[in-house]
């Protein structure tokens, strides 16, 4: 299992940092849209 997954990462490391990258400004457009009420 730990095999399987080390190899996949290998295979796919720079669509793993992409995937990273999406999930991290996906998640900062929720924050502001959760805080943009605020301001108003």
């Amino acid at each position: 299992m730990i095999a399987d997954i080390k190899a996949v990462a290998a295979r796919s490391s720079k669509t793993l940092f992409e995937d990273m990258i999406g999930v991290v400004s996906l998640f900062a457009v929720l924050v502001m849209g959760l805080s943009l009420p605020a301001l108003f």
